[in-house]
C-alpha cells in the first residue's frame, strides 16, 4: 500500500487539494476530523486534554468547550504545545487506525491529508510528501478574506505554524497554489498521474495480498520440511 503525505498550511489550499484528489477516487484520511473525534466525551483525548487544562474547559453536558480551548492556546505558544502533546498520540493512533482498515480493504493509494504531518514526525511514514504551498502575501490575503480578520491576526495565525517556505524544503512534490483553480487542478492531475503508478515491489510486499502470498509461501515451506 502507498502512503502520500498530504500537508501545507493555513490558507494554503491543501483542502482544495484534499477534496480534488477524493473527487477523484482516491481515499483521504483526513487527520482533521480523527482530531475531532479524539476530542469528544471520555475519549483518551478528551481526559488527557481535561487532565492538562482543566475542567473549566468544558460545556454543562461535559464535552469540550472548543471554542474556549482555542481562545485559550491561540496566542499562548505554551499552551498551544500543551494540547499538541495531549492530543499527538491520540491522533496518531486514530490516522494509523484508519489506515489500517484501508490495508485489510486492499486499498492500494490512501491520501494523508495531515497539516501538521512534519510535526508529528507522520512524514516518515509517507512517501511522497505532498505540500501545497502559496506565498506568504498570497496567504495571508486569502486568510483575512476567509476568516473576515485582522492583517495582525492572519500574521499571528500563520506564524503560530511551521513556515511553508520550510514545508516545501522538505516535500517531494509541491503543488504550487498562488495561481487560479484550474492551474491547482492541473497540478493535482499530475500528481495522480505519479502516485497512481505502478506500485514498487515493496508496496506490494507490504499490501494485503502481499502479506498473504508471504505467509502462504511460508506455510508451505514448513508444510514441506514435515
Amino acid at each position: 500500500m502507498r502512503l502520500i503525505g498530504l500537508t501545507g498550511g493555513i490558507a494554503s489550499g491543501k483542502s482544495t487539494v484534499s477534496r480534488h484528489l477524493e473527487s477523484e477516487g482516491l481515499p483521504v484520511v483526513d487527520a482533521d476530523k480523527v482530531a475531532r473525534v479524539a476530542l469528544d466525551k471520555n475519549t483518551w483525548g478528551w481526559k488527557r486534554v481535561v487532565a492538562a487544562f482543566g475542567e473549566g474547559i468544558l460545556r454543562q453536558d461535559g464535552e469540550v468547550d472548543r471554542a474556549k480551548l482555542g481562545e485559550i492556546i491561540f496566542n499562548d505558544p505554551a499552551k498551544r504545545g500543551m494540547l499538541n502533546r495531549a492530543l499527538q498520540p491520540c491522533i496518531s493512533l486514530g490516522l494509523l487506525y484508519e489506515v489500517f482498515k484501508h490495508w485489510i480493504r486492499g486499498t492500494s493509494v490512501v491520501i494523508m491529508d495531515i497539516p501538521l504531518l512534519f510535526e508529528m514526525k507522520m512524514n516518515y511514514l509517507t512517501n511522497p510528501v505532498v505540500v501545497v504551498w502559496v506565498d506568504r502575501t498570497t496567504q495571508e490575503a486569502r486568510l483575512t478574506k476567509r476568516d473576515n480578520s485582522t492583517i495582525e491576526q492572519a500574521r499571528a495565525r500563520i506564524d503560530s505554524q511551521l513556515p511553508l517556505d520550510m514545508k516545501r524544503e522538505m516535500a517531494d512534490y509541491v503543488i504550487d497554489n498562488s495561481g487560479t483553480l484550474e492551474d491547482t487542478k492541473m497540478h493535482v492531475d499530475k500528481l495522480k498521474a505519479i502516485i497512481t503508478g505502478p506500485q514498487t515491489w515493496k508496496e506490494i510486499a507490504l499490501s494485503r495480498f502481499g502479506v498473504a502470498a508471504i505467509v502462504a509461501v511460508a506455510v508451505a515451506f514448513v508444510l514441506r520440511l514435515r
